[in-house]
């Protein structure tokens, strides 16, 4: 059962308009169910001429003659669930490239545009892209925290009366995402293999990619592995924070770790149904810090973010470059952090500007010089 509960998506509603207004196609991406369409319909009413939803028979016989129905249109034009036709892309680009422009274009989709291929080849300098990731805790406020966490950011997944009902939408959504939406972009990939992958993910969650140890446990070849990982980084569901490497005179981790990007999903894969469960589970550090690193991604929106890691043991959660700043970035479910070797060595051999501790606590102090201590809410306010 679903409550009502307004949210407010202000930040992503601001991000869209300004897109809107510098370019001539915006499409907003992300997972299915994040509310791709609620943000879109802050500008174009779903009873509009301008609006089409792919997944509406109606809005299909409507495109059914795409250039005579989409050319005389003016003003913005909303297409939902665009991977669904990607015959329509070659068309788009006609119209985007009209003079004087009597219409812009937000299209929304589920995918990456590298698996949208028609967008990246058709739409090259024409598309402005916005992720969106569900809802962030910027939106939510410090004290829905521990729920957040615990459900992740999908709106009915956290918005749901209680946890047996989030937890039953979360492990439907993973069934139909498995079977019906995978399919409709055309991967042919069991839907078997896919959870086995997806599952044996949420145990590696926070780890090195490993695709020899991932291959041997399926029982297929390290190429299907690394398929599949890029599938479901495509499709929202699993990040890849990729590593930075320093002239520092030291053998560097060289492969991506791997994270479930939803934390109430990562959850539900690992049989978490509850903040006790979550409290006395082994992987509950780990569910922190990604956790941690997906907020502070989404409210940062770096130019570059990577983790850092050494043979010799010495490593980052995150090495964030924006404005010309280099920080870096521990995420610690501690009561109360200290400074590790780690973070000195990380500060002196990475040049970085500061290193910010996030934790879910309350305070904000200094461990050392330039290493700060910061509770997550705050810092995501501070960025």
């Amino acid at each position: 059962m679903i409550f009502s509960m307004v949210i407010d998506r202000k930040a992503d509603v601001a991000l869209v308009r300004t897109a809107l207004r510098r370019s001539r196609a915006v499409a907003i991406l992300g997972p299915r169910q994040c509310g791709k369409t609620t943000l879109a319909r802050h500008f174009v009413s779903p009873d509009s001429l301008n609006y089409f939803d792919l997944e509406e028979p109606q809005s299909l016989a409507r495109l059914a003659e795409p250039a005579t129905t989409l050319r005389p249109l003016k003003g913005l034009v909303v297409i939902d669930e665009i991977q669904r036709c990607p015959d329509l892309f070659p068309l788009l680009r006609v119209l985007a490239d009209r003079s004087p422009i009597p219409a812009r274009f937000l299209i929304l989709g589920s995918a990456s545009p590298d698996l949208l291929q028609q967008s990246s080849e058709t739409l090259a300098g024409r598309l402005e892209t916005v992720p969106l990731e569900g809802f962030r805790l910027s939106d939510l406020g410090a004290a829905a925290q521990r729920r957040h966490w615990l459900r992740g950011g999908f709106p009915l997944a956290y918005t749901a009366r209680t946890e047996t009902d989030s937890v039953s939408w979360r492990r439907q959504f993973l069934q139909t995402f498995l079977e019906r939406d995978l399919p409709q972009l055309g991967i042919t990939m069991p839907a078997v293999s896919l959870r086995r992958f997806w599952n044996m993910v949420a145990h590696y969650h926070g780890q090195v990619w490993n695709a020899a140890e991932l291959a041997r446990a399926l029982a297929v070849n390290e190429s299907t592995v690394r398929r599949y990982l890029d599938l479901m980084t495509a499709v929202f569901m699993v990040r890849q924070l990729t590593p930075w490497f320093e002239n520092v005179g030291k053998r560097q981790v060289k492969a991506p770790k791997v994270y479930v990007r939803d934390t109430g999903l990562l959850h539900t894969l690992l049989g978490i149904n509850t903040q006790r469960d979550l409290e006395n589970h082994p992987k509950v550090g780990v569910s922190w810090e990604g956790y941690a690193i997906e907020e502070i991604l989404k409210a940062f929106r770096p130019d570059e973010a990577y983790f850092w890691a050494t043979h010799q043991g010495a490593e980052i959660d995150l090495v964030l470059f924006k404005s010309g700043r280099r920080i870096g970035v521990e995420c610690k479910r501690a009561d109360a952090p200290k400074v590790t070797p780690s973070m000195r060595i990380a500060l002196a051999d990475l040049k970085l500007d500061r290193i910010h501790v996030v934790y879910p606590g309350e305070k904000t102090y200094s461990l050392a010089k330039n290493i700060e201590v910061i509770p997550l809410a705050t810092f995501l306010k501070a960025k």
